[in-house]
């Protein structure tokens, strides 16, 4: 059985490999990515912090992303209980449109029983995304 830290450190690797295709696997088909009932980001309309169910939602994230040229990108640390995981991140990327940003963000990510994330949130901050917006 695979734990809630080893299912998000997995995670992590396959992001640094750029393999997209290992961490949706990590996901239960119906996890909920980025549920925030009052996130300013996304109240603004900041495409990587739709919210969403399924991992169509997470792969949606993913293809964003995808178009950022990361800087730095470093994972600082990790906290972990038996179903969940605090990870504290160092980030840097400039957008295909010039926008550049540099922040520090804390993800929390929801593990069941079977080893698959069935919820994640992004915890950053929100007026810096919402700043790279074109006005």
């Amino acid at each position: 059985m695979t734990t809630a830290l080893q299912t998000v450190q997995q995670i992590y690797a396959a992001f640094g490999r750029g393999d997209i295709a290992a961490i949706l696997d990590r996901l239960d088909d119906e996890v909920k990515w980025e549920p925030w009932p009052h996130n300013s980001a996304q109240a603004a309309g900041v495409p990587w912090m739709r919210g969403g169910s399924g991992k169509g939602a997470a792969a949606e994230f993913f293809g964003i992303v995808g178009t950022f040229k990361f800087n730095d990108f470093q994972v600082l640390g990790m906290m972990a209980s038996d179903g969940q995981v605090a990870v504290e991140c160092k980030v840097d990327f400039n957008l295909p449109d010039g926008g550049h940003l540099r922040d520090e963000e804390m993800h929390l990510w929801t593990v069941n029983a079977q080893g698959q994330v069935v919820r994640f949130r992004h915890y950053l901050d929100t007026a810096k995304h919402i700043a790279l917006l074109p006005r």
